[in-house]
Parts: structure tokens; sequence; C-alpha cells
């Protein structure tokens, strides 16, 4: 059985429709070659043929084209000077050149993308003008433009409507041709067959041929008081867009399971689309997709911008290995142990990279210096033609030219950023916007906007039984059942906004898109497409945030009217038996620590489990390259200013306090450039940095009193327990005066909350910080505390005071835990509350899993 005999509603359209085409190529007593029909989407010409040679299976037929492939057959377009092609690639530097002429360099990077968009969307109103008519359209268009005033609020939106507007007068456009007198008298007949919505340019040619001109309907409205769906309409209210996607790739499998091919799936929703399309694909369902995706999504596009953004000036370690990891020609052993020492050392900027002394891994130090040598290509200003080339040559010198030629998607990008061979002709006809200096970062715009407004369509799969396309495009398209997806009130509006920031006005008078035009078609195509045989319609009643969402309008009007039955889900149930993990259980007897410091004590004692994992398997997260500078980092910033400021202060002492804030300011300065840190970055912290540095003086000057004395800062020590060495770094060591010698007083800067600090000193035993710091000092008498150096001002010492008698249970307990180690008890995940919730190890003991 044929597609077309599947659809005799179809059928009948076309036979209506082509038989008032013949009857109109009677009367002008035109022959059918000389006879045009135009079609409002080039879908359509095949099919249309289809329908005319099984009506008229003998003799001649006539030409089924499109309005621009009418016009391309008649002569080619080719753009001259600052004429608007209808291309990004060249549009966007015209419209940054004319922008250029008119003194608005400054704001040539913001208002050059709004330039051409709003060119983009005159230029089918003032194609549809007939040439020798568009100057008086012109002068009558220029009276509806606002003043461009200097002081305006909105002068440069004004600016940019007049531009567009004088850009798009001046422009040839493909169209023109068929304005000529010459094709007038080439052709006996022409029939517009018009889409859902008003073409302008169909009714100039319409105005223009005269009694030539016929206009037919291509689709069968509801007559009277007809139900649109007919009852074969079935509504299905999803949860969430999974949710959604599932029930609708199960609808589309029981239509073809019922023999309903082929069925229309609608791309309301282009990332909804995708995740059908994978359902789809998993149970083995060839999908045909018409309608593509955006070009820059394509994974082809994110190789090559990888390498632009790479190549910035500014670029982070994260950008450059992202791109290095697409470079055929780099080690992946050799990445691998270069990102490694890059998350240790926190190196973000690649500028540091580039400068670090790598003598040490002199393997790592090649790939930095090839990755250096590659960006210092692409450095300097330079024309478009040249940054084609030089491109080119990147692609080529890593590798990465023979992968995208051999992506279907990779040619498509190559082929839109003019990269191939050949291409670079195409650049000498696009006048000076080609010829214009530009920087990385602006070649790297260019080149973004380009695969932005570009579009990847797959190869086509002639005999798929799924098809993907636009709602309005199932217009007199031979369906056995429609899929439509994404019909809430947020993806399927009832009136879409037009595109443009063009006032009612305007619209009405140029023959721009209007609301109401806009919502006219969208009711039309919707009707349309429930005359499909069978019609499943989903929306979901959520969406990501959690914003319940209400169905569409017009389903809405749908469920009103009764025209619809709810739809069942389709999905076939299966019965999933229950496997909880078991709690782990592991004995970490045969990894024996020999090295034990505070924070592995305290992940023992919090949770055992993570004490394996962490310490004794020494599994780690990897740190993050590009982040912003948080608490933890001021934290560690103080540890080493506080740490300069006393070292200098011990050599050189001062007592004043203006001394002493000079001499904190000039460590924090030091720290600061040590570090890396940039003003922009620690800019929070550093708002701050008055109020922390006075606050810990004025604490620091009556902790003087007390006959206290700075001794050692950041003191890296070590003290032998049994088979373990207990090690660990003191933030700092004082001596404070006591009855017959000095104490020794160990120091341990926090930036918490006061109250967190506080409560470490009332848990005792719990807290084991202070006790494990002075089991690593061999001195008989002790003293113990935190100092909490608050940011708004207030810092506050807080003394354990019994921290002797704390230390003593501390290393009783160390040995006897790690006796039990030794002996195999097992290691359970016994973490709770805060514990997990920031446990580097949650994902491993799969707790949110157990029995």
């Amino acid at each position: 059985m044929t597609v077309i005999a599947k659809s005799d509603q179809c059928a009948l359209l076309w036979q209506r429709v082509l038989a008032q085409v013949a009857q109109h190529m009677e009367r002008c007593g035109a022959h059918p070659a000389r006879t045009v029909v135009l079609v409002p989407y080039a879908q359509l010409m095949p099919w249309a043929q289809r329908y005319w040679g099984l009506a008229h299976p003998d003799g001649f037929a006539p030409r089924f084209e499109t309005t621009r492939n009418w016009a391309r057959q008649l002569a080619a377009f080719v753009p001259q000077g600052d004429d608007l092609a209808g291309d990004v690639a060249r549009d966007t530097l015209t419209a940054r050149l004319l922008l250029d002429r008119v003194g608005l360099s400054a704001q040539r990077d913001v208002l050059a993308a709004p330039l051409q968009e709003a060119a983009a969307q005159l230029a089918p109103a003032v194609a549809a003008v007939p040439p020798a008519q568009r100057d008086a359209w012109g002068q009558q268009a220029r009276t509806l433009l606002p003043p461009a005033d200097e002081g305006s609020a909105l002068r440069y939106e004004a600016v940019v409507a007049r531009i567009a507007l004088e850009w798009v007068l001046a422009s040839r456009h493909a169209t023109d041709v068929l304005f000529e007198p010459g094709v007038s008298r080439s052709v006996d007949a022409l029939v517009l067959l018009p889409g859902f919505q008003p073409d302008a340019l169909a009714q100039a040619l319409q105005n223009h041929w005269g009694e030539k001109v016929l206009s037919l309907v291509l689709w069968n409205p509801p007559l009277g008081d007809l139900p649109a769906g007919q009852g074969h309409v079935a509504l299905h209210a999803a949860h969430d867009a999974e949710d959604e996607a599932q029930r609708a790739a199960a609808c589309v499998l029981a239509h073809l399971a019922a023999g309903r091919v082929p069925v229309a799936l609608a791309a309301n929703d282009r990332a909804l689309t995708r995740r059908i399309g994978a359902h789809l694909a998993s149970a083995g369902v060839a999908v045909r997709d018409e309608n593509g995706w955006t070009l820059s999504t394509t994974r082809a596009a994110a190789r090559l911008m990888a390498a632009l953004n790479a190549c910035a000036w500014d670029a982070t370690s994260d950008a450059v290995l992202d791109w290095l990891k697409h470079v055929p020609h780099a080690d992946a052993a050799v990445l691998g142990r270069l990102e490694r020492a890059l998350r240790k050392a926190s190196m973000a900027s690649w500028s540091h990279v580039a400068q670090h002394d790598w003598t040490s891994a002199p393997d790592v130090g090649a790939v930095v210096a090839q990755a250096q040598a590659w960006r210092d290509g692409l450095r300097a200003a330079r024309a478009l033609p040249q940054w084609l080339q030089a491109l080119r040559a990147l692609l080529v010198e890593s590798g990465q030219w023979p992968v995208l030629e051999e992506d279907a998607a990779g040619t498509r990008v190559l082929s839109a950023l003019r990269l191939q061979a050949g291409q670079e002709i195409e650049l000498d006809g696009w006048g000076d916007g080609a010829g214009r200096r530009m920087t990385l970062a602006e070649f790297t715009r260019w080149a973004n906007e380009v695969l932005e407004a570009a579009r990847y369509v797959p190869a086509q799969m002639g005999d798929a039984p799924v098809v993907v396309l636009p709602l309005p495009q199932l217009l007199a398209r031979p369906f056995g059942a429609l899929v439509l997806p994404g019909c809430d009130e947020k993806r399927l509006q009832a009136a879409p906004e037009p595109a443009g920031e063009w006032t009612q006005a305007q619209r009405e008078a140029w023959g721009l898109p209007t609301r109401a035009s806009m919502e006219a078609a969208q009711r039309a195509a919707w009707q349309h497409a429930l005359q499909t045989p069978a019609v499943d319609v989903l929306w979901r009643t959520g969406d990501e945030g959690g914003e319940p969402l209400l169905a569409s309008p017009l389903v809405l009007a749908l469920q009103l009217d009764g025209e619809a039955h709810a739809g069942a889900d389709s999905r076939i149930q299966r019965a999933v038996d229950a496997a909880p993990t078991p709690r782990p259980q592991p004995q970490g007897h045969q990894l024996p620590m020999l090295r034990l410091s505070s924070t592995a004590y305290s992940d023992l004692r919090h949770c055992p489990y993570r004490f394996f994992a962490l310490r004794q398997l020494g599994l780690q997260e990897a740190d993050e390259l590009a982040t912003e500078v948080d608490k933890r980092d001021f934290g560690n910033w103080l540890h080493a200013v506080l740490q300069h400021f006393h070292e200098a202060l011990l050599s050189d002492p001062v007592d004043g306090l203006p001394e002493r804030a000079q001499r904190m300011n000039t460590a924090a300065q030091a720290v600061t450039r040590e570090q890396g840190l940039g003003e922009g970055d620690f800019l929070p912290f550093a708002a701050g940095w008055p109020q922390v540095r006075d606050g810990y003086l004025r604490w620091l000057a009556q902790h003087e009193q007390t006959g206290a004395h700075f001794r050692q800062a950041e003191l890296r020590t070590t003290q032998p327990l049994g088979n373990l060495q207990l090690v660990g770094t003191l933030d700092r060591v004082d001596a404070v005066a006591a009855p017959g010698e000095s104490t020794t007083l160990v120091i341990d800067y926090k930036t918490e909350n006061d109250t967190v600090t506080a409560k470490r000193i009332k848990t005792g035993a719990e807290d084991t910080q202070l006790a494990f710091y002075a089991a690593l000092l061999s001195h008989d008498t002790l003293r113990a505390a935190y100092v909490n150096v608050g940011e708004r001002g207030e810092t506050r010492m807080h003394e354990q005071e019994e921290v002797v008698h704390l230390r003593d249970l501390l290393v009783e307990g160390i040995q006897h835990d790690f006796d039990r180690i030794a002996a195999g008890d097992p290691l359970p995940a016994l973490g709770e509350g805060a514990v997990c919730e920031y446990c580097a190890a949650r994902g491993l003991c799969r707790k949110d899993f157990w029995k």
C-alpha cells in the first residue's frame, strides 16, 4: 500500500486543487510547461508533482516551485557591495560597516546583531514591492519611523530601525527577477498556493501579473459546526519533560504498530523532540528530521568554537584543556597529567600555565609549549580572509580538520564559515566589510553568530516511518497519524508574539506579521493538523523549575468543546524487582596507614567508610579550575597574610597600631600577588578587609598584654605513635608567660561563624583538632585555642582548657581505632546530617539506596 492511498483526505485535497489548476490553465490557454505553480514549502514540491502525475499520467506537467527556488532558476542572485544577502556570515559584517559609517563604532558590537535582525525582518516586506515602486514606498515608510534624537531614551533603537530600512531599500533582492517583463512573457499562467501565514510577495505577484494569476487555498477549513478533531484526538497530560517524551515516543510506537504510517512528529520544542528521538532510536525506529537543529549545538561546532575560545588572550585553563582534549595529535595520558597538575596548583588562568616552569615534567611542558604556539598564531588582528586562513591552518596542524571533514555536521560547519577550499573566492565580493581588521574576539563573535544562524539537517531517510517537521509544514501532506508534543501554554501559544520591535502601525503599513495574523496562521495550522486521521496531543503540567503549566489555549478549547478524549498511556509497564544496595562493610587491614593527619582522623571519627575511601584508597574529587573565590580561599589567603605579617613583625618589631596596619596591608598585597588573585575576583573580601585587619590588631594588642609572644607560623611537625606517624601543620605557636617558665600556646585560625567555633570548644572530646595538634608537640604542659577572625571586625580567642587531658584521650583512641582496623574490623558508613551532605564519598557508599 502506498503512502498516498493511506490518506484519502489529503488525496481529495490535492485532486480539488489540481483540478482548479487545470481549469485555470485551460482558461488562460496555457501550456503546462509554461505554467508555474508556487507552493509555500519546498517539501511540497515532490508531493504536488506526484499527485499531478496520478491525475494526468500523460503529457506535460506544470512546474511546481517555491518563489525563492523559481527566482534562483531564472537568474543567479549575486549580492554586490552592501546588499542584504540573507546570509548572516556576510550581513553581520555589513551591519558593522554601516554602523561605522554613521559614527557608531563604539556601539558596533552591541547594535550589529539587532541591525542585522531588523533588516532581515524588513527584507520580505520590501522584496514584495515591485522595484519600480520602491522609492515611493520608501518615502512613505520613512514617515512612520521615530526621530533618532540625541537625547532620546530610545535613540539607538530608532537609529537601528532607520539604518535597517535604508539598507533593505538600497539592496537588490533575489526575487526581484519575478517582476521583470521577460519572466511574465515566458509564463502563460501562474498559480499561487499560499501557506497559513499571509505572503506579501505572493499578493504582490498576484497584483503584478493580473489575470494570469490564480490563488488557491491549499487546506480544507472546518465547515460549519463540524468539530475539527472529529473524535480522533487524544489528550495526554504529562508530569514533566521526561514523562512527556516517553509518552510521545509510546504514542509513535503505537501508531506504527497499528499501521498508521508515516507518523508526523511536530517539532514544537526542539529539546523535547531530541528526547523523543532518542527514545525512538533505542527502539530501532528510523526518523527523518526535516526541521534539523541549530548548527552551533552540534559537536562539530563545539569543537571548532573550543579552539577559538582557547586562543583568547585571557583564556582559562579549563577552556584550553577542553580544546586540547578534542585535538587528535594531543597525547591523552600527558593531558591527564597536565590536568592533574593544574588542579593541584589551582592554575585557573592559562597565562599562568604558560609561564610556569615545567622542567620537572618535560612531556607536559612540551604539550604546553605546543598549545601556546598554536594560540600565538591567532593573536594578531587581521581581516576576515586572513582569519579564515589562520583558523584553517590551526585546524590542520592540530589534526582537527580531517575529523571535521569526516563528519556531516563538521562539513556543514566548515562550509558555513567559508573554510573549505575554493570558498575564499566568495569573500572577494563581500565589499569593505570583509576587509576590515578584526580582533580575535570579534572574529570569534562572528563565527558564533554564523553558527547560531545556520541549521544542520541530517541526511534524510526517504522511507523512514517517522517524520519530524514544524507544525505549519503538515500542510497538504499525507500522514497516517500525528503526535503533537509540547502543547503547553509556553510552547504552543494561540497568539505568538511577532519578531521585532516594530509598532502596530508599521506592521500594518509595511505588511509585516502582526499578532492578529500570527494568531490566524497558528489557529489555521492547528485546525489543519487536527484533520490528520489520528492525533495525540501532549503537554506537561510542570516545568523544570517546578513552575506549574497549563495546556495551550488551543488545547483548552478542544477540551471545552468536547472535541477530544483522554488518551491512554501506551507505555508498556514492566515489573522490576527491588534491589536495594547493601550497606558497605569494607575492611582496611590490607591498606595500612603510615601517616595520619588531623583531617584524616576526623574522617575516621565522622564516618569510617569515608576514611576508607578517601584516605586508604586515596580517592579524591577533581578540584575545579575556574571557580569564584569563596570563603575557603579567603581563609587560606588570611592564613598566609598573618604568617607574613607576624614573621616580619618578629624580625622588625613595631608597636604602633598605624604601623602595624600598614605592615598587614603590605603582607596582604604580597600574598595576593603570590596567589595570583585578581582584584575583581577578590573584591567581596577585599571590601571587608579593613574591618578584619583592625579587629585582629585590636585582639593582638590585648593578647600581647597577657604576656603572649609570637614564636612560629605554619609549623610542620611530626610525632611517632606506634606504627603511625602523626603529621600536621600548626597555624601558629606562641609563647605565653607563666609562673616559673613560659608555656606553649597552639593557635588555629578560624574564619567561620564565631558561634560555630564556640561549639567546637563545648563539644570537648568530639572535636579532635586542637587535641591532635597538642599531640604533635612533646610538651608535657601546653595550651591550645581557636582564634576566630571575624569578617565584621571582631576577633575572639576560644581556648580549650582541658587540652592536655583531651590529648591523652585522643592518643588512646587513635591506638584503639587502628588496632581494630589492623584486626580486620569493618569500616561501615556511619555518617549523618552535615557529614553526609558535604561528603565526597557520598556517591560511593550509595546511602540513598541502602536496604
